[in-house]
């Protein structure tokens, strides 16, 4: 059997979550779990930069395969698919679950 990484732990950088998630904030994540609309998720886009996003829909990429549209909270200081397209579904790799560090508890949708 193999094992695989179920949990794990995200840092928030930058500005593009705010107000919902600060810089510095430490983050719960599942590996494996599906995504939903206004699920937070730790994506990898296709130039290989890991970012915490917020799933807005379904849609299909440029090349046809099933895919994630993701936006920043904060539109004017975040890079998402309104300027990269969407995210493939191997590219989200988790689903936020909880904040843990500084503050912990349930992040507020956006």
């Amino acid at each position: 059997m193999r094992w695989s990484r179920r949990w794990g732990l995200a840092v928030v950088k930058g500005d593009s979550m705010r107000p919902a998630l600060e810089p510095g904030d430490r983050l719960l994540v599942r590996y494996g779990a599906t995504p939903r609309a206004g699920a937070l998720v730790l994506a990898r886009f296709a130039d290989g930069t890991l970012a915490v996003k917020r799933v807005a829909y379904a849609a299909t990429t440029a090349s046809g395969r099933p895919g994630w549209f993701l936006l920043s909270d904060n539109a004017e200081a975040g890079v998402d698919s309104r300027h990269r397209g969407p995210v493939p579904e191997d590219g989200v790799l988790a689903v936020v679950r909880l904040r843990v560090l500084p503050r912990s508890g349930r992040i507020p949708p956006g």
